[in-house]
């Protein structure tokens, strides 16, 4: 729902004797002809809280301000829905979608069922495997049908399934519906082969067979075998290439990759190139480069030099080569890949940040380096590199002031309030929009951090769109003590609003654990707010790793309770106070 918030329908219609006067019934959500694959809805609006809102003849239960958000189920198909208030009407139909693949007609193959759907590239005697959906007359696998695949001289039989769950999205996570479904009636129908050879085998051909009449179809992607001894080897071209897990923006993200990293393509999927390490990364942040032989290289010693704010650890290399980072409490640890140790001696004195270095070459060609920190608590790092030298530094704690004065002298924090201009973010009941009452609050939090000495870096202060790229590089410029974004939450459509409400906090890097964990704990319980809960996050403004970087949804837009202190000026106050306060309170427990 939150990326279609703001859109306040006003569609009524209204008895002659109203119909030059203000309407009063409000639905900011579903707008009429809304498309879901959601099994249910909830309807987010307002009217004065005299008399009874009626949907489809029911009566709602509203919060005392008149604010609304019940739930109901959804067919395929349309869906008509009647909001009545007195003598206004509102007519809304919500279309509810097949999440499941479309169902064939007669003997076929499910649209865009065929397996693999992209053009693919595999090395040599590695598995290649192809599937496809099928409905076939009298169950799932009769013994007389016969579904098969041929790629170039090969005919690979493709054999049904056991049946699998269907796991929900990520998304299910934030309603607690995050359990797997039953498979569609569909019969799944798989074969692998392997080729031994460099070629360019073409596309496959799928057939299915029943009872005497055979259906062929062209799969979607042509099949590549790659020589072993040409391998391409590229070069990442942005400046933080996006390591992922597998081949496409559905994979979790790993380690982003420096600018200049070069590794060996071992696979292709579409337009995304499987390394030589396991990481997928998509073609456009990348360029081949043409005669380069697979990247390898050795590194003997290490060093380092201390700066004003940081430790650099400079890693001389012959190439540039990917790396991967895992932080854990007290330890930071850098992994290189396609690299053999020759080292010998590593100077590092004593240092502010650092109390020891160990390194161990953990496989072939994957060398390991763990620091050992003096401090629990880690406040960011960079990497990059210089020509063929990795650059690693680590930020050194922030002068923290002492209890004789502000604690929060010399201590930057960037702000950011969330969405702004055309991004309106979520919406409550009223149409009173996000990125108004994220600014409100964020201002108010600033006036409270800096009465406490801290030096606040704002995103954004006044109405203006900033675009998520952009304010990570204000992170990254400023370099902050810490970030925090502020938001306030919604639902997807088949939350239940009513009911959902609380305070939030959400990390991804683990340097911010510390921080979010006591923000959420300290807030909930000096406002006596329930809690919604704490949550690792793939979100673009929990992902910097300059600074521990934490984003708070601070309540409930779709909830009509809740709503009610969302846009209490007074509660605003209390709020943006209990932040800065739990802010100090961390800082002091961690310096």
């Amino acid at each position: 729902m939150k990326n279609l918030l703001g859109l306040v329908i006003l569609g009524c219609i209204l008895t002659s004797s109203v119909a030059l006067a203000e309407p009063s019934l409000i639905v900011v959500f579903p707008q009429t002809n809304y498309q879901t694959s959601a099994q249910k809805i909830f309807f987010l609006g307002t009217a004065p809280p005299d008399g009874q809102v009626l949907i489809n003849s029911k009566p709602i239960t509203r919060s005392k301000a008149g604010h609304f958000s019940p739930s109901f189920p959804l067919q395929l198909g349309e869906n008509l829905f009647t909001v009545r208030y007195h003598n206004q009407e509102l007519k809304i139909k919500v279309i509810g979608l097949n999440a499941s693949p479309e169902l064939p007609q007669g003997v076929a193959f499910a649209k865009d069922s065929l397996t693999p759907a992209v053009d693919i590239a595999r090395l040599p005697g590695e598995v290649i495997c192809f599937g496809a959906l099928a409905k076939l007359p009298e169950g799932i696998a009769p013994p007389n049908a016969n579904v098969s695949v041929t790629l170039a001289n090969q005919t690979i039989a493709l054999l049904p399934q056991p049946q699998q769950a269907q796991l929900p999205s990520n998304l299910a996570a934030l309603t607690g519906q995050n359990q797997p479904h039953a498979q569609s009636s569909l019969g799944n129908y798989q074969g692998c082969t392997t080729v031994a050879t460099a070629a360019d085998l073409g596309k496959p051909q799928f057939q299915l067979t029943l009872d005497g009449k055979t259906i062929t179809q062209p799969g979607s992607g042509k099949i590549e075998i790659l020589s072993r001894a040409q391998l391409p080897v590229f070069e990442v071209t942005v400046e933080s290439g996006v390591a992922r897990t597998g081949p496409s923006t559905d994979y979790s993200r790993l380690t982003p990759l420096p600018k200049g990293t070069r590794a060996t393509v071992t696979g292709r999927e579409g337009e995304w190139l499987r390394l030589d390490y396991g990481a997928w990364i998509n073609s456009k942040e990348t360029r081949i480069l043409p005669g380069a032989v697979p990247s390898q290289t050795i590194i003997r010693s290490v060093g380092y030099r201390q700066l004003p704010s940081a430790t650099e650890i400079v890693f001389p290399l012959q190439v540039p080569v990917p790396v991967s980072v895992q932080q854990s409490e007290g330890a930071f640890a850098l992994t290189l890949y396609n690299t053999t140790a020759q080292t010998d001696i590593i100077r590092l004195d004593d240092d502010p940040l650092i109390y020891r270095l160990d390194w161990q070459q953990e496989a072939p060609g994957q060398v390991k380096y763990t620091f050992n920190l003096k401090k629990a608590q880690q406040w960011g790092y960079k990497l990059r590199y210089d020509g063929t030298t990795l650059v690693l530094a680590l930020r050194h704690p922030p002068k923290i002031g002492n209890t004789r004065r502000k604690l929060l002298a010399n201590f930057k924090i960037v702000l950011d309030p969330g969405h702004g201009g055309k991004e309106s973010g979520a919406s409550g009941p009223t149409g009173y929009l996000e990125k108004d009452v994220n600014l409100v609050v964020s201002k108010l939090l600033r006036d409270e951090l800096v009465k406490e000495g801290a030096t606040v870096v704002m995103t954004r202060e006044d109405d203006k769109e900033v675009s998520l790229v952009e304010r990570q590089a204000i992170i990254s410029q400023e370099e902050p003590a810490i970030a925090l974004s502020i938001h306030h939450n919604s639902l997807p459509d088949d939350g239940d609003a009513e009911k959902t409400k609380g305070f939030g906090a959400f990390w991804y890097q683990p340097q911010a654990h510390s921080l979010a964990i006591f923000l959420q704990n300290y807030v909930v319980k000096k406002l006596g707010r329930p809690s919604y809960g704490v949550f690792w996050d793939n979100l673009a403004l929990t992902r910097p790793a300059d600074a521990p970087s934490v984003l708070l949804e601070l309540g409930f837009m779709s909830n009509p309770d809740e709503f009610e202190q969302v846009v209490n000026p007074e509660e605003q106050k209390k709020m943006a106070k209990a932040i800065a306060q739990g802010i100090t309170e961390w800082v002091r427990s961690v310096r």
